[in-house]
Parts: structure tokens; sequence; C-alpha cells
């Protein structure tokens, strides 16, 4: 059994000998790739350890359109069932930065005329509404930092590349304190999680290295 050093830099297995030698058919691993046996400490590459020659000499197979990040392609069914989800989530993340771009405009413009209660000192009405302006500008920004990662996870969820990203980008829709639009965000955050939790889903989006 051995471990190697994906493509993404992290360390996976362990794996048998005809694991990596379908890996490297795939063109998911080469010469470069570094691997270790699981008992021993010391990694080396795939061109140093003679029982992948054979493999390492063959012409890997055509990369599909989905392998740009060096992920194989998930099963075309998998990637159907991921879609609706997807487009749902980058809906939600183009809302959040829609409303949160207008919050942002509103704080900066709006929010100096706001009431206060009357009979305040000057100064501490102005450091009242400078405070008030910048504490909504803030949580606007938040609010648009947290549409970025939705939509950034919707994307990847779409081209069935990472599911940790696809899994954090249903979450954030999900909870109301983060959503970036709750009223759209929480049916399809539950609809996401529910997808990515099917055994097929998870398995095709966790494909390794």
């Amino acid at each position: 059994m051995y471990k190697i050093i994906g493509a993404d830099g992290n360390e996976y297995g362990p794996v048998n000998d005809e694991q990596i030698r379908q890996w490297i058919a795939e063109g998911r691993a080469n010469e470069q790739t570094r691997v270790r046996v699981e008992d021993a400490s010391d990694w080396q590459t795939l061109a140093d350890r003679p029982e992948f020659a054979g493999a390492l000499g063959a012409k890997p197979l055509p990369p599909s359109s989905f392998s740009t990040l060096g992920y194989s392609s998930p099963d075309s069914r998998v990637l159907d069932q991921v879609s609706g989800p997807a487009t749902g989530l980058i809906v939600t993340a183009v809302l959040g930065f829609l409303a949160n771009g207008f919050m942002v405009i509103w704080f900066l413009v709006a929010g100096q005329f706001q009431a206060l209660p009357p009979d305040l000192d000057p100064e501490i009405e102005k450091i009242f509404q400078v405070a008030r302006s910048m504490g909504g500008v803030v949580s606007a920004l938040l609010g648009v930092a947290l549409s970025a990662l939705v939509w950034y996870g919707a994307l990847q969820l779409k081209k069935g590349r990472s599911y940790g990203w696809a899994m954090t980008a249903a979450i954030l829709a999900l909870v109301p304190c983060t959503s970036p639009c709750c009223l759209v965000g929480v049916p399809i955050g539950i609809w996401a999680l529910v997808v990515l939790m099917r055994p097929e889903v998870k398995s095709a989006l966790q494909q390794l290295p």
C-alpha cells in the first residue's frame, strides 16, 4: 500500500499499486508525483519506483472536459443532479451581491440623515451618525464577502470539482445569519445539502487525488 501527494498538495492513501496505475493512465499522476510506501518515512517520485515504470511509459488517456484541475470527470448523471442546486446557489449569491451592494450605498449616503434621539449634543450626534453608518457598511461588506464564497462554491459544484467548496456554499446559503438572501438561500441550501449527501454525488465529487 502507498500514500501519494496529489495535484492539490494534499496527502492521499493508503491506496494499492493498481489504483496508482489507474491514476497514471488517467493523467492524474506522473513521474514527478511524490509517493511513499505506507510504512516508510521517505518520499520518492513515481519515477523512482520500478514497479510503476511500465505504467509511466504508457500514453495517458486523453483528459475530459472536466479535468482541467487534475480531477477526473464525475459521471454525467451526477452532474445532472448537482446542476439545479448549483444554479440556485449562483442565483442566491447574485441576489446577495445586489442586496448588500445596495446596503453599502444606503449606509454611506442616507445613513447620516436617519433620525436620532432629540436633544443630543451635536458632537455626540455626529459620532452616532458615523458609527451607525460605518457599522452598516461593515455588515454589508461582510455580506458581499459571504456572497462571493457562495458564488465560488456554486461554480465548483456546477463543474463537479470540489465537494468541500460545494458544502461550504450550501451551508452559507442555508444559515439565516450568513445567507446572502435568506428567503431564497434557505430552501436552496437545504436542496443542495440533500443532493450533496447522496452517496453517488459525494463519492464522485471527492475523487482523488
